[in-house]
Order: structure tokens, then sequence, then C-alpha cells
């Protein structure tokens, strides 16, 4: 592992050489970081990032995103999924692979008193509906790797929420 400082990311381009492929779950909330820094960490990171991975030789890049990803979306959560998805794919990669969990249920160190909140409330009706509205990280890190070790259905893949359970028990 190499610690990089995002603000300056072009100058550890050496951490990003010689890896086939590339995983990426950045992201920060516009509550943390205020809506530009949010467009800052979730799309222009993790753009840089990929660009820096491809020109490092990496072939397949995975990028966890969002359910309800667009780009032409009126929040700004769901359209700088959108964007990034789509800046993403534009990099150039043999392989891109792109994953978007709902609610992902996991134990934070911050509080987040709404997000505890759904999490409790959808944890129940995970019991009854396990894949429609939300998913453990757990999950959604296990169908990352398995998404590499499957031969791909094409340049550009996307994984809904349902499919990331199907792949995150492979």
């Amino acid at each position: 592992q190499v610690v990089v400082d995002f603000e300056r990311l072009s100058e550890h381009a050496a951490a990003f050489q010689g890896h086939d492929v590339g995983f990426c779950c950045l992201g920060t909330t516009r509550a943390k970081a205020g809506a530009a820094g949010f467009v800052r960490v979730d799309r222009d990171y993790v753009v840089q990032s990929a660009e820096l991975a491809r020109a490092g030789g990496c072939k397949h890049f995975v990028l966890q995103s969002s359910q309800g990803a667009n780009q032409h979306s009126l929040f700004l959560y769901l359209r700088v999924k959108g964007e990034v998805e789509n800046l993403v794919q534009a990099v150039g990669f043999d392989r891109c692979t792109i994953l978007r969990p709902a609610v992902l249920l996991c134990k934070r160190q911050e509080s987040r008193p709404a997000e505890w909140m759904a999490q409790q409330f959808l944890g129940v009706v995970a019991r009854v509906f396990p894949t429609a509205y939300s998913v453990p990280v757990e999950t959604v890190a296990r169908a990352m790797v398995a998404s590499v070790l499957q031969p791909g259905v094409g340049k550009v893949e996307v994984l809904e929420n349902g499919a990331i359970h199907e792949l995150g028990k492979a």
C-alpha cells in the first residue's frame, strides 16, 4: 500500500505503475466535504486515479459507483456518480466494471444519524427482500474481486445491486 496526497496525485504516478487491475471505492459525503469537495473527491480524484492507472499499464478498472447513477440527475450525488462512470469509461481501459450498489450496510466510525436509521430499517427489510434496497460492504468487495476472476461480457460491464449480490456469493 502506498499513501498518496490526492491534491498532488500526479506526483505519485509511480504508485500506479505495473498493475493489471485497479479497484476504486473512493468517495466522501457532501455533508463532510461540501458540494465542491464532494465533486473533487468523487469525480476528479477518481478520474485522475483512473488515468494514472491506465498510463501505468492497468487493463481492467473496477469502480464502485451508486444505484441510480445518472449524469443528468437533478441530485448532485447521482449526477456526479453518473459523470464519473462516463469519464472512467472514456479513459480507455481494455475492460471496465462498474458496480452500482444500493445502500451500503456497514459499521462506520463516524456518526451519520440519518444513515444509521436507514440502515436499521433496511437491515429489517433485507431479511425479507435481501437484494432490493441494500447490500453489505463485504458482498460488494467479494463481487469486485469475482468480477476480475470471471471472463468479461464486454468492454464495459455495469452490475446493479441484484447482480452484485449474485456475484458476491461466488
